[in-house]
């Protein structure tokens, strides 16, 4: 058939499309898009459901892979304080498809280059009584997941508003377990544990904090999440009164306004609303660039300032008695005490954590503290100084300190204790952000919400914290290996965390006591060098004071061990049982596997090898990792990828491996 005929051809089947979506107009309707790979589905229709569902044609979208539903139909809508819901008796106006496939470069992160790749679909829609307002659906299919939000474009029958709830349900066709983050209130760090529930277990008063992975039976996994988190409030999920389950979206109220979420005026698009599903729950792990993908690309002309690395700080440890010339605290001798180890120790960062200054002015150190001086002294040793603050601070003196800080000569921040991510929230962290690159600074958001894919945008953001981390060791016994394996699954879907692993105070399960003075860290030596590989931490955390880490098998492998990548691989894994991940920068390859109280033999594929051989230098559990958890092994073998590595896994242990092209 020539191309005239083809495109005449087009255009009549269009012309019937268009027609039978106009007829449809008195009854149901819907649309679908595909996935590239053409295994995931999105769909939309207007439609009118018996009860639980709701009186009257509702909007309701599905998810399948695969053929399967992941999502059974499932209601659309936003609640207006001062106004009727938007969300039933609705006509379709226009569809239009299209699709895009391109790749960016990331600053840091697991990948070095990530491929942008769905099919698309835009519905326009309008209220069929009168004020007759407009909404458009946007649905994207990827290969990994699907997405969805909600745009009220400009109109005279909707200008500005006061959104009280979005009404967006995630049905499950059937019983299934959730790994879920009940966090029971708005105003968290996003820090707990994601236990396997059933979602018959979720009350309507639960609070659920996303991350959410679901395995439902007999497969596939799917996990809940949003992306592009822009002026409006975090969501979170709770069951669905009256369906069983079922979840629905609850939006972060406004600070001392329950009934108000969102302040806004049209035009204005919601978050992504994103269902990642995989037939194995490590795929997803290797899907998580969905999240930045749903995000506006770099605002930043200039990237090159932006360094990965790892970093030592000073906190509580910085007060304690060790056997040093000088009396810890805030003073010059024990920063340069820190400079000094970070520098022989390759860590490109020092962290002036709590304590530097007042949580009311950030402009002034204490202990008569020169910052240049401090500043000039890491610069001449290859260290670059970052600075923890309060948030209440940095939103009082922002303008002033950060200028402050360019001046002195800082490379970032730390901010702490957010604790919300209601919509006030939400543009603090973006006018800090921005107001940071002005300046040339990193930024660490430390008690924090989940990441939404802001860091592509803003690449300054180099980590996010939202997770229940090692500091939970002082007075709990919950950040445990058990816990380790349930994060690459599920908070680390949304994208880096700050965990501050690297902790030389190993000890077992039964040796383990919550203290102040020296912390004590579960799990063997081994598993806590695999977490600087299997976390994803561009800025990544060496908690420890300089004297826990004097002669100790192991710091070679933090010296060595790059925090960014060009590429990543799940070689296996199980929800909160175990893990190994492979990640490469440059022509090395780097690997991190660990396991939970279960002792564990595992066989590694090296697949993932290049051509020729490699030289592997491995962290393995010792002989008696398994009741003294600081014996480690350290040995060299020579490998290639039609081989394999066979591990031993103590309880609470795991295995770091350095693999790098063999000389000839």
């Amino acid at each position: 058939m020539n191309t005239r005929k083809r495109t005449k051809l087009a255009g009549l089947i269009l012309a019937t499309v268009a027609c039978l979506y106009s007829a449809a107009a008195e009854a149901s309707e819907s649309a679908a898009v595909f996935s590239p790979d053409g295994n995931l589905s999105i769909a939309l229709k207007v439609e009118a459901k018996p009860q639980p569902y709701s009186a009257g044609e509702r909007l309701y979208y599905r998810v399948e892979y695969r053929g399967v539903p992941v999502i059974a139909d499932s209601p659309l809508g936003l609640d207006f304080k001062d106004g009727a819901p938007l969300d039933r008796d609705f006509e379709i106006l226009t569809m239009e498809r299209r699709s895009s496939d391109t790749t960016w470069e990331t600053v840091v992160g697991a990948r070095r280059r990530a491929r942008d790749h769905y099919n698309e679909l835009a519905v326009a829609l309008r209220e069929r009584k009168a004020p007759g307002r407009r909404l458009d659906i946007i649905l994207r299919a990827y290969d990994g997941g699907v997405a969805f939000r909600y745009v009220l474009p400009k109109q005279a029958a909707l200008d500005k508003f006061i959104l009280s709830a979005e009404n967006t349900g995630f049905y499950f066709p059937g019983p299934a377990t959730a790994y879920a983050l009940n966090l029971g209130r708005f105003t968290s760090p996003y820090e707990g544990e994601f236990n396997p529930v059933g979602l018959d277990k979720i009350k309507t008063t639960s609070l659920i904090g996303l991350p959410l992975l679901v395995s439902l039976p007999g497969g596939p996994w799917a996990a809940i999440l949003e992306a592009d988190l822009t002026d409006y409030a975090g969501m979170y999920l709770a069951a669905a009164p009256g369906v069983d389950d079922a979840l629905m979206s609850r939006l972060s109220p406004l600070p001392k306004r329950s009934d108000e979420a969102v302040v806004g005026a049209t035009p204005m698009a919601t978050p992504w609303r994103v269902i990642m599903a995989s037939d194995r729950p490590s795929r997803m792990i290797e899907a998580n660039d969905l999240v930045l993908n749903l995000n506006p690309p770099c605002a930043l002309p200039d990237t090159s300032w932006i360094k990965p690395g790892k970093t030592g700080l000073f906190w509580w440890l910085g007060n304690y008695p060790y056997p040093v010339n000088f009396t810890p605290g805030i003073n010059m001798e024990t920063f340069r005490h820190f400079i000094d180890f970070s520098s022989a120790h390759k860590l490109e960062y020092f962290l002036f954590d709590d304590g530097w200054s007042t949580h009311q002015d950030i402009t002034k150190p204490l202990g008569g503290v020169d910052m240049e001086a401090v500043v000039a002294y890491g610069r001449e040793r290859g260290v670059r100084v970052l600075l923890w603050m309060p948030w209440t601070a940095v939103a009082r003196q922002m303008d002033e300190a950060f200028a402050l800080y360019e001046k002195w000569g800082i490379a970032g921040i730390k901010v702490d204790f957010m604790d919300r991510d209601d919509q006030d929230m939400i543009r603090f962290y973006q006018k800090t952000i921005r107001k940071a690159a002005e300046h040339r600074l990193i930024v660490d958001f430390h008690g924090a919400y989940k990441p939404t894919g802001l860091a592509r945008t803003y690449p300054n953001l180099i980590v996010q914290e939202a997770v229940m981390g090692l500091e939970y060791s002082l007075w709990s016994d919950r950040a445990n290996p058990e816990h380790d394996v349930t994060i690459p699954f599920t908070r680390m879907l949304a994208g880096h965390l700050d965990y501050a692993p690297g902790s030389f105070f190993n000890v077992t399960r039964r040796e383990f006591r919550p203290r102040e003075s020296e912390p004590m860290a579960q799990g063997t030596r081994a598993h806590h060098l695999a977490l600087y590989v299997v976390f994803e931490a561009p800025l990544a955390m060496v908690w420890g004071y300089p004297e826990a880490y004097v002669d100790q098998p192991g710091m070679e492998f933090i010296e060595k061990v790059p925090t960014t990548w060009d590429e990543t691989r799940v070689l296996s894994g199980e929800v909160g049982d175990e893990i190994v991940i492979a990640r490469r920068n440059g022509d090395s390859w780097y690997l991190g596997g660990l396991t939970d109280w279960t002792a564990r033999d595992l066989e590694i594929p090296l697949a993932f090898l290049g051509p020729g051989a490699y030289e592997a230098r491995i962290f393995a559990d010792g002989p008696d990792a398994a009741v003294k958890a600081t014996d480690l092994s350290i040995r060299n073998v020579r490998v290639n990828s039609r081989g394999s590595l066979k591990v031993r896994m103590a309880p609470g242990g795991g295995i770091a491996v350095i693999l790098k092209p063999a000389s000839r």
